[in-house]
């Protein structure tokens, strides 16, 4: 549409002034009718060019190139035709062709010149001529200069882009770096304490009932080590593979207390039922408990712990809390890990002694509102 306007706008203005270059009262040429048609027709053709000038600039430059000459020619004198040339090498210059732009300069004050000298004597010389030249030279200078800018705001733009893109990438390398470095941690740590504890026990205490009870705890411990690699390395793999097993979710929680139970710590746990819960959401939860009790098992010197699990409305929260010196020392990998899972889930964690002495860990996951409005509906 704004070609289309832009081309009515300039054929209007080249008409009306064609009409009042020949039929105007202070005209003093007599033109003959087929010359007077022939202008129109040159100013008619140049002037729907136009409507092509972006899809072929070189050639709607060349056609109203030859209009303008043709049109000095029939009427003994240059005329607003000159407005749909400059038009169209206003486009041949933006598109690039700067070349080409100069040369069709030259040849319109060529053809400028040879039709404003043909009704001038010595007398009447002026500067009509250097006046146009200098009038499409800063056309073209002009334009040259914005399509430079243009340019370099364009590639600004594109090595901003290509900036972003690199950092997003190093940034998501960087996530997935420490997702694979906390789902290890939390897999792999909890059971290798625990066969660590039972170890230096025995290594401690060298008796044959006490060694017994040792070496059963870690055989069991170096199973769900297994199995827990396993099922980890399977959903850290391609998506499209198939994980060997669910990751697991508190629907396990009874194997972390019974495994904590074999290195002699009493776990009580006091669960309120809750909504269904995500399976990023779920997982978390019981990365969290493990990772706690690991925490109870080599620095509390505790004897009992509880977990609670209740909901919160739109939250669910998870709690440790240990009977030990609640004395944590600096937070290491595991605290800092739980905190991770915590916030990638857009929930919290907090860590410190408890009211009662010992120490306490309390998370608070939300659960995403779709799942908690389908699981009221199922209600």
């Amino acid at each position: 549409m704004a070609n289309m306007g832009l081309m009515l706008a300039v054929g209007s203005v080249a008409v009306l002034g064609l009409l009042v270059q020949t039929r105007g009262p202070y005209n003093e040429v007599d033109l003959d009718t087929a010359a007077e048609w022939a202008a129109l027709l040159a100013v008619l053709v140049s002037t729907g060019a136009l409507y092509f000038r972006r899809r072929y600039p070189v050639a709607v430059g060349v056609v109203a190139l030859a209009a303008v000459a043709a049109y000095g020619l029939l009427l003994d004198r240059p005329g607003p035709i000159m407005l749909v040339f400059v038009v169209a090498l206003y486009t041949v210059v933006d598109e690039g062709h700067l070349a080409l732009a100069i040369g069709l300069g030259i040849g319109s004050v060529i053809a400028f010149a040879v039709a404003d000298s043909a009704n001038r004597t010595a007398e009447s010389v002026n500067g009509a001529t250097l006046l146009h030249a200098g009038w499409l030279v800063a056309v073209i200078v002009g334009v040259t200069r914005n399509r430079r800018a243009y340019l370099a705001e364009a590639q600004a733009r594109v090595l901003a882009a290509e900036q972003s893109k690199e950092e997003e990438a190093r940034r998501r390398a960087t996530e997935e770096r420490l997702r694979i470095a906390r789902e290890l941690h939390d897999a792999l740590g909890h059971h290798l304490s625990l066969i660590n504890v039972q170890a230096s026990a025995a290594l401690h205490r060298p008796d044959a009932a006490r060694s017994e009870q040792a070496l059963t705890v870690i055989k069991q411990a170096s199973k769900e080590t297994l199995r827990e690699l396993r099922t980890t390395i399977g959903i850290l793999r391609d998506q499209n593979e198939a994980p060997p097993e669910p990751a697991p979710g508190l629907n396990r929680l009874y194997e972390l207390v019974t495994t904590a139970g074999r290195s002699g710590l009493e776990v009580r746990t006091e669960l309120a039922e809750t909504r269904p819960l995500p399976p990023d959401v779920d997982l978390a939860a019981y990365r969290i408990v493990q990772e706690a009790l690991t925490n109870v098992s080599r620095h509390a010197e505790a004897t009992v712990a509880v977990i609670r699990v209740r909901p919160d409305r739109d939250d669910v929260v998870v709690e440790v809390e240990d009977d030990g010196t609640g004395d944590a020392g600096p937070p290491g990998n595991g605290i800092r890990g739980m905190g991770e899972r915590a916030r990638s889930l857009g929930g919290s964690l907090t860590t410190g002694p408890g009211p009662d002495g010992g120490f306490r860990v309390v998370a608070r996951l939300p659960v995403p509102a779709p799942v908690a409005a389908a699981a009221g509906d199922a209600r």
